[in-house]
């Protein structure tokens, strides 16, 4: 923002030396007139005359400055200048000059940051038509099938009806998760902090799990946790963040098991995800965390993954003031790991 004061410093010195200007005039005729004997009225229209004169040279310069500040802003409004430093002012605007540079670059800064925000909100409405669109689809498809005469062939019928049942589901999960992201980007996710025993707690949350990871015939395992660990967090976000991590282990997981581990530190609990699953490639690690990002498109819509429960985990994390971590091999399994405040 343009400091206004110094547009007024710079005012009242123009006006101070006019009017010592005119003061040194009067005196000059004061002193022509006591030396020569020219006529007291022919001295004042000498006066007045001058005084005009300067009147008109002042309301040109004001002008000139404003036509020149005029111009530099038609200039910063159609974008003609590709960096600050191409905007130079006249010597006599030179006070003005750093000020009007910030003004251009913060002007520059928020319209980058509106472009981002503008690109950002696109692709996110591409990627809920395109994955609204899949299940609905599909659903219609079996519906459609179904209505055509495969409602009465009992080989199929109850197969197809569970198909449609199962991206039902699936559609349900998305539009939760899309509800959920959409708060949490919006700073509107409410928190309940308090302090919990870690032991129950956990212990509650990963024997919900036990039957999913049963029908796939693998082992879910909580290790020994610290029956006297405090943790501090909103119990129902982090029981989010865990049901995300569990239900992705054991998603990606044919062979082996998920454990769990709490651990106690020093100012901390540290809780671990790890699976013996398909793993991630490096070089997807830095991107697992953004919204509908998959590793494996086809297998994950066919599993249910709505491609924003990582997402979701990192917001709920970064609100807990914590990080979320990760270390992957390829086709030999996935951890990550976060710590509560204790």
């Amino acid at each position: 923002m343009i400091n206004h004061s110094s547009g007024y410093y710079y005012s009242t010195i123009a006006q101070n030396k006019w009017g010592i200007a005119a003061f040194l005039t009067f005196l000059v005729l004061i002193i022509i007139w006591g030396v020569h004997g020219i006529g007291f009225i022919y001295l004042i229209l000498l006066f007045l005359f001058y005084n005009l004169g300067m009147l008109s040279l002042s309301i040109w310069e004001k002008n000139k400055r404003t036509e020149t500040l005029k111009e530099i802003f038609n200039k910063i409004k159609n974008n003609e200048y590709e960096n600050s430093g191409e905007i130079v002012l006249p010597s006599y605007l030179s006070g003005i000059q750093s000020e009007i540079r910030s003004m251009y670059e913060k002007i520059q800064s928020d319209m980058d940051y509106m472009n981002k925000l503008e690109k950002v909100r696109s692709e996110f409405l591409g990627n809920v038509s395109h994955e609204l669109r899949t299940p609905i689809f599909t659903i219609q498809g079996y519906i459609e099938t179904l209505i055509n005469g495969a409602i009465d062939d009992k080989n199929v019928n109850k197969q197809f009806l569970e198909k449609a049942s199962r991206h039902t589901n699936n559609l349900n999960n998305l539009l939760n998760d899309l509800i959920d992201i959409s708060m949490m980007e919006a700073g509107q996710m409410r928190l309940s902090f308090c302090y919990f025993n870690a032991e129950e707690y956990f212990s509650s949350v990963v024997n919900e799990f036990i039957p999913q990871a049963e029908k796939k015939s693998l082992r879910l395992y909580l290790h020994k946790v610290p029956s006297k660990l405090q943790l501090f967090g909103d119990k129902e976000k982090i029981k989010q963040v865990m049901t995300n991590l569990i239900q992705n282990a054991i998603r990606y997981t044919e062979t082996g098991g998920v454990e769990i581990k709490v651990e106690e530190e020093e100012r901390s609990g540290k809780i671990t995800v790890s699976d013996t699953g398909i793993g991630i490639a490096p070089e997807y690690l830095d991107r697992i965390f953004e919204r509908f990002f998959r590793v494996n498109k086809a297998r994950s819509k066919e599993a249910g993954d709505s491609g924003l429960g990582l997402a979701i985990v990192k917001h709920i994390l970064d609100a807990h003031g914590t990080k979320i971590e990760v270390q992957s091999k390829l086709n030999e399994g996935t951890s990550f790991s976060f710590r509560l405040k204790k």
